[in-house]
């Protein structure tokens, strides 16, 4: 039992490594946006490769301590949970290779106006991130309740983001390319809010044995 406890904290520690690659590439995906550095963009989108790497790995462990330990109650809520995060947390990788693209494309034209709530939006979504991660670790539902209500605040910065740029393409047709993949940025980073909100389920589920997926907490 004591090995199985290990193993067990051995996958935490991974899921907090994946975690914590996630969150630096969407850093500096909007830091590469931010400052028109597009080397650092490139270089986010050659180290989701590594995010791909700690995805396939955790599963294949999660997957063999399932079938090796027949885990029960607690413990199998744990895997199923771990290795439904590696999903979120994969797909929020993409999602800030996908703002690194983005960001390369920008930086070749005369900036539209000036970034503010993009990376308002980063920091809140990196924010849940983090937290969820801290939750997910310290198996506190309460602090995942917490990361699901602040997922509003992004939706209302997606709203604002994408009303503001339709006016700058009503009052001139020729920002029209700019402003449409400045809306694609703030809905990855809607996405990112929104993986960070299934991860916060799942610690739900985790700690409470209750399923709360597309219900209000």
């Amino acid at each position: 039992m004591v090995i199985f406890d290990e193993e067990l904290a051995a996958l935490k520690e991974k899921i907090l490594k994946m975690g914590l690659l996630v969150d630096a590439a969407v850093r500096d995906s909007i830091k590469s946006l931010v400052e028109r550095d597009s080397g650092l963009a490139r270089e986010v989108i050659r180290r989701d490769r590594e995010i791909n790497a700690c995805d396939v790995g955790i599963d294949e462990e999660g997957v063999r301590l399932i079938a090796l330990r027949q885990p029960k109650a607690h413990d199998l809520r744990f895997l199923i949970t771990a290795m439904k995060i590696t999903t979120d947390l994969e797909r929020m990788g993409d999602l800030a290779e996908d703002i690194a693209e983005r960001a390369i494309e920008l930086n070749e034209e005369p900036p539209l106006k000036p970034y503010i709530d993009i990376p308002r939006m980063a920091g809140i979504a990196r924010g849940m991130l983090v937290d969820v991660l801290d939750a997910f670790i310290r198996k506190d539902a309460a602090a995942a309740y917490d990361v699901i209500k602040r997922d509003d605040e992004v939706d209302g910065l997606t709203v604002q983001i994408f009303n503001e740029l339709l006016f700058f393409m009503i009052q001139d047709p020729r920002a029209t390319s700019r402003a449409v993949k400045i809306t694609y940025l703030s809905k990855y980073l809607e996405r990112i809010a929104d993986h960070a909100t299934n991860i916060a389920e799942m610690v739900v589920y985790m700690v409470e044995g209750k399923m709360i997926k597309h219900m209000k907490p």
